[in-house]
């Protein structure tokens, strides 16, 4: 299972992915525009902190078929073609999806809160589905339930798709997911953070560092 930083902020990214065993970044337009900086730069330099070898997902915020596929191309392009561009799944989303397929050109189809909404976009050529699992329970609904469904459809129809979920607001839904068959995770640093917060952690790091250092004394004694 891969594990994706949720985040634009190069500070953020910087010191998750020094501490953690991470794949890569999502990033999307809301993270973007916090940073208050120049796109194209922002992205590369996000690039350069993570590396060629990780992936990086950016995504396109033009609204019809033709203007999503240029946007993607030059995003590809900006990034030595090593990114996977994030389109949401609209009808048109789903008709650029097809056609940056037929030019080799990864994407993500993002926004997805349905089990369907994921069965279009890996029929189109999606690489990657991205269900929002927290706005799902905001609507009522069960992220969880919605990623194993994604799932169990995959398995039949032998997509190569993959699960990313997205979308989290604590710990324990990122577990869930977890069990449920997601491929990737995408978190922000804060919870990625919250992985290793457990207090018994650091007692227990402590009572180790005592008894050892009673144990050499004794010794010396």
């Amino acid at each position: 299972m891969k594990l994706l930083i949720d985040s634009a902020n190069i500070e953020h990214i910087k010191q998750i992915n020094h501490d953690y065993p991470v794949d890569g970044v999502t990033t999307n337009p809301t993270l973007i525009a916090k940073e208050n900086r120049d796109f194209y730069q922002l992205i590369k330099e996000i690039r350069t902190v993570i590396g060629e070898s990780k992936l990086l997902f950016v995504q396109t915020v033009s609204e019809a078929t033709d203007a999503i596929v240029q946007e993607a191309l030059e995003i590809w392009k900006a990034l030595d073609k090593n990114v996977v561009i994030k389109i949401p799944v609209t009808v048109e989303g789903i008709k650029a999806i097809k056609e940056l397929k037929k030019q080799g050109i990864k994407t993500l189809a993002t926004t997805v809160y349905t089990p369907m909404n994921a069965f279009v976009a890996a029929k189109a050529g999606a690489d990657y589905v991205a269900p929002y699992v927290n706005r799902i329970e905001n609507l009522n609904g069960k992220g969880t339930e919605v990623v194993q469904e994604i799932k169990q459809i995959f398995t039949n129809a032998s997509f190569t798709c993959e699960i990313i979920s997205a979308s989290f607001k604590n710990v324990q839904q990122i577990k869930e997911v977890c069990l449920s068959g997601s491929d990737v995770i995408t978190v922000p640093p804060t919870l990625i953070n919250q992985f290793l917060q457990v207090s018994s952690i650091k007692e227990d790091v402590e009572r180790f560092k005592l008894d050892w250092q009673k144990s050499i004394q004794g010794k010396e004694g």
